[in-house]
């Protein structure tokens, strides 16, 4: 798909009427200011791109200029990739000015490749955009032909199988060259790409080096030429299309909880379970509205997961109406048959679901109502020194597994300090428990005592910064329990002491 004047399309939409004046997008270059790009009046008036500004309004007085804007245009072009969707879950951005749609398998959803290739002509026409576009077996074939073929005065081509013959009465650009390569070919006297395809490959590839004969062989098929999509395509979704545009919310409500329902039976089907879901709304406009959705365990369940949705729905704008929706699956996991409850009879035994499912859906509603970064779960680091022995993890990340385990051998304290807290400790030496210490002014008498456990850091940390501790499990005569340690060795002048958590 070729958009030759999108920055002046995308300037139009925003002034209805104003196709009919000339205008164009100006890019100043240093001192020199020249045209980057031209609308069809002003192509009709004579100016082309690369032209000087003032030679322009010289030739065209009534010329409309507008400041060129690289960054928006490729926004626009890149929104406008995303809006594809509907027809190829594989989109990708070709340069400035294209885009590919990998169509394959997908055409005969919309009665074929002609009418495919007319349904996305009409649309784009309809929102303002001048474009040329061919289908063929090749992405570099469906370039050549989008670019250099007049598609039969429609500006639209499905290239019959191989379409060698046609390629071969294009130019030589039509293989993607550098200008400066196409250049010399020219003065060479090679006009088209059959001229090329006659030469021997060595002598062309001597001169010219290997970009042509390479170029050559993806255009005919002869070597992969892969096609990185802007998100990878999920292979779990549904469609929806409608005859009339839809923008109630009760309607837009009524289609998401019938595409959950879809979907949920897709993934039942498929034994897997949702981790990341979207909805997708395919504005009239050209444009795109999508709420996404994550679950902290995977999960099908429909009732669940349009919950979530639900949640999100007011957010979500139609403008002038959709025309299409769409939900998948973005992440997804391997999720096996459950036996569920039975009435009366409470939870079946070996049952995955209970109350960590009941804690699954809790997270994911307060996720989805305060979002992310509100919400986290604590997973285990492979630590012995307290402070380092847990990291905060993405609530919605990777489940955990068996190797995130925590070690509950021997036992933490409920309350674990961000940082431990000094005190004064009278203890034996060398090794003894504190027989009496003082926390935040206050003295406390040990009652009983248990240890040592001794911590030490990592081996490949300096024992200076970071020595060994011998940590101790502390009742005080009133009953309260402490974790206290000492901050490495015992010596004749005394230890630092300090306290790092609370038992209860």
């Amino acid at each position: 798909m070729w958009l030759p004047r999108l920055p002046t399309d995308r300037i139009e939409r925003l002034r209805p009427g104003a196709s009919a004046e000339p205008r164009a997008t100006v890019l100043t270059e240093g001192h020199r200011r020249r045209l980057a790009a031209v609308n069809r009046a002003a192509a009709a008036a004579g100016l082309v791109p690369g032209l000087g500004l003032a030679e322009a309004e010289a030739r065209v007085p009534e010329l409309f200029v507008h400041p060129a804007t690289p960054e928006e245009d490729r926004a626009a072009l890149r929104r406008l990739a995303f809006w594809c969707g509907r027809w190829s879950p594989w989109t990708a951005v070709d340069g400035e000015d294209g885009l590919w749609l990998d169509v394959t398998g997908a055409a005969h959803l919309f009665g074929g490749e002609a009418a495919l290739l007319a349904e996305i002509a009409a649309r784009l026409r309809g929102l303002g955009f001048a474009a040329r576009l061919a289908i063929a077996d090749t992405p570099g074939m469906a370039w050549a032909f989008a670019r250099f073929a007049d598609g039969g005065g429609k500006g639209a081509s499905v290239v019959p199988a191989g379409g060698r013959d046609g390629l071969f009465a294009l130019p030589v650009a039509a293989l993607r060259l550098a200008e400066a390569l196409v250049a010399d070919l020219a003065r060479l006297g090679f006009g088209t790409v059959g001229d090329l395809a006659l030469q021997p490959r060595a002598a062309l590839a001597r001169r010219f080096g290997r970009e042509i004969g390479r170029r050559l062989d993806q255009a005919l098929g002869r070597i992969d030429e892969p096609i990185d999509p802007l998100a990878p395509p999920a292979t779990l979704r549904i469609r929806q299309a409608f005859a009339e545009p839809v923008s109630a919310p009760e309607d837009i409500a009524r289609i998401a909880r019938d595409l959950t329902e879809a979907l949920a039976r897709r993934l039942g089907d498929a034994a897997e379970g949702a981790r990341r879901l979207a909805f997708q709304l395919f504005r009239v406009d050209g444009s795109l509205a999508e709420i996404e959705i994550g679950t902290v365990r995977p999960s099908r369940d429909a009732r669940h997961l349009f919950r979530l949705l639900a949640e999100k729905l007011e957010s979500l704008d139609p403008g002038f109406g959709a025309d299409m929706a769409l939900i998948e699956a973005r992440a997804s996991e391997p999720l096996g048959p459950a036996q569920m409850a039975l009435a009366g009879a409470g939870r079946i035994a070996g049952d995955d679901g209970g109350e960590d499912a009941d804690m699954a859906a809790l997270l994911d509603r307060l996720i989805g109502r305060l979002g992310g970064a509100a919400v986290a779960r604590y997973a285990p680091r492979e630590s012995h020194i307290p402070e380092r022995a847990l990291r905060r993890a993405d609530p919605l990340g990777d489940a955990p597994t068996g190797s995130d385990a925590w070690r509950l051998d021997p036992p933490r304290p409920i309350r674990l300090f961000a940082r431990p807290e000094p005190v004064e400790a009278v203890a034996e030496l060398p090794d003894g428990p504190p027989a009496f210490f003082r926390w935040r002014k206050i003295g406390r008498r040990v009652r009983r005592a248990e240890g040592p456990e001794r911590i030490a850091a990592e081996w490949w940390r300096e024992a200076e910064d970071a020595p060994a501790r011998d940590y101790y499990r502390i009742e005080d005569d009133s009953g309260r329990r402490y974790w206290l340690y000492r901050d490495g060795p015992a010596t004749p002048e005394g230890a630092r002491w300090f306290l790092h958590g609370l038992f209860g």
